[in-house]
């Protein structure tokens, strides 16, 4: 009797390797994105209390409200921050900015 000496993984092992790695990014890929946004609305939040801050020492230093963030940048901010989703910051007639994205993109 000969005896073959085979190595390697047949076609249905992989097979099977693959529908589970495929199974298991079906699962991931939606959490990642998720996670994403998330995050962009956390950073975009922030950027806008950070916003807020400066625009009431604006406020209490020159008594009168900023037309845009530019405004704010040379003195009470280092630079004007960007929404990370890519939204547009606007300072209105309050002290409360907002973004262009809106949504959950809003000051608690």
């Amino acid at each position: 009797m000969k005896r073959l000496n085979k190595k390697g993984f047949t076609l249905v092992e992989i097979m099977i390797v693959v529908a589970i790695i495929g199974l298991l990014a079906a699962i991931a890929i939606p959490n990642f994105v998720q996670a994403r946004t998330n995050a962009q609305t956390n950073a975009c939040i922030a950027n806008m209390k950070q916003l807020e801050g400066a625009v009431v020492l604006f406020n209490l230093d020159n008594g009168a409200d900023p037309a845009n963030v530019a405004a704010l940048a040379p003195i009470y901010l280092t630079a004007a921050p960007s929404c990370p989703g890519g939204g547009v910051y606007t300072i209105g007639g309050g002290n409360r900015p907002t973004c262009s994205l809106g949504g959950a993109h809003v000051l608690p």
